[in-house]
């Protein structure tokens, strides 16, 4: 093969008719112009993506922190159910009604025969008011010279027990949880 440049031949002289004497700057352009819009384009569409995704992330954080919250809430209320369902609750809430625990029960079997022996419950005492350490005037509380001889030398019994022969303060009054509606 020849490396010398000279005019070409033939169908090689024709060809080179048809294609431009210098290096063409037209036929590039459009193309490094497509090229940068594309990779323009790509790195918008990535930062919006990326945008989302953040976006999602923090919402998804935001829901999870939010899920804690109320399971940490329900938890405390099974907490606060379980605590008023507990037997000693009930009784003492019981109490706190006027109710008296039953007596023995009584059972039917099969047959419709009674087993057992029912009993009725017994009721509570009544607690005595606790004195207010008011006298009314109607009461004195020294005697009067006019009192009968059966009674001038007696005093009458405290209506209460006395604390330190019985071991407890007093009758005990509970006011009612503040957070039960009363039912």
């Amino acid at each position: 093969m020849s490396t010398a440049k000279g005019p070409l031949k033939g169908r090689a002289a024709r060809l080179g008719r048809l294609l431009p004497a210098g290096p063409s700057q037209a036929a590039r352009t459009p193309f490094v112009l497509l090229v940068v819009v594309l990779l323009g384009g790509g790195l918008i569409t990535l930062l919006v993506l990326n945008s989302a995704l953040n976006q999602g992330s923090f919402r998804l954080n935001e829901l999870k922190n939010r899920t804690t919250e109320l399971t940490d809430e329900e938890q405390a209320l099974q907490r606060d159910v379980d605590d008023y369902a507990a037997p000693d609750a009930l009784a003492r809430r019981a109490r706190q009604l006027g109710m008296v625990p039953g007596g023995s029960p009584a059972f039917l079997g099969q047959d419709g025969k009674v087993l057992g022996e029912p009993s009725k419950a017994a009721a509570a005492p009544k607690p005595s008011p606790a004195p207010t350490g008011k006298t009314t005037p109607t009461q004195d509380p020294t005697p009067t010279a006019t009192a009968t001889p059966s009674t001038a030398g007696t005093r009458n019994p405290p209506t209460t027990p006395d604390p330190a022969t019985t071991g407890t303060t007093g009758p005990k009054t509970t006011a009612p949880d503040p957070t039960t509606s009363g039912r």
